[in-house]
């Protein structure tokens, strides 16, 4: 088994939403955790428990009124981070695996399934990508309203995961 420290400016997380002017995109690096990881039979497979979290005020859409919107309606002092926690992780078709666990958003933790592929594109790297539709009202989120336009609550988020071999520890 190895274990993997992720590369926060190698991951990314990018969402999206809908509203009645235009979509509003959020991209922003900084993933920090671990992973492990394990090759049986040629493929890659995640080993529960794996916990990864992102700084709320890391988030960014490049409009400064939609990121102090974001920043308020996630109560970014009073919940500074979002984490997911791997349970259970199956093999699905090809390199892609199916992983279960929970999302904590806004102080409130939802389980969560999501289908991602696992890859190692260089011998000293993995890659974990995956793609969920989320509904903000599931964890106690209203959806914003921005003078005169209204978002959906519907918002499609894509996470790549980068992580390196962890340092072997001293014994």
């Amino acid at each position: 088994m190895a274990r993997y420290v992720v590369v926060p400016g190698l991951s990314r997380v990018w969402a999206e939403a809908r509203s009645s002017l235009h979509p509003i995109r959020v991209e922003t690096a900084g993933f920090e955790g671990e992973i492990e990881a394990e090759e049986t039979e040629g493929r890659i497979r995640l080993v529960p428990p794996t916990r990864i979290s992102l700084a709320v005020g890391l988030l960014k859409s490049n409009n400064a009124l939609v990121d102090a919107e974001l920043k308020r309606k996630l109560d970014a002092r009073r919940f500074p981070r979002i984490t997911g926690e791997l349970r259970e992780a199956a093999a699905s078709s090809g390199p892609r695996c199916l992983l279960r666990g929970s999302l904590t958003l806004h102080g409130v933790s939802r389980e969560m399934e999501v289908e991602a592929s696992v890859r190692a594109p260089e011998a000293d790297l993995l890659e974990v990508e995956g793609e969920k539709v989320i509904d903000m009202r599931e964890f106690n989120l209203v959806p914003p309203r921005f003078l005169i336009f209204k978002v959906e609550p519907f918002v499609r988020i894509r996470a790549r995961l980068v992580g390196r071999p962890a340092a072997p520890t001293a014994v």
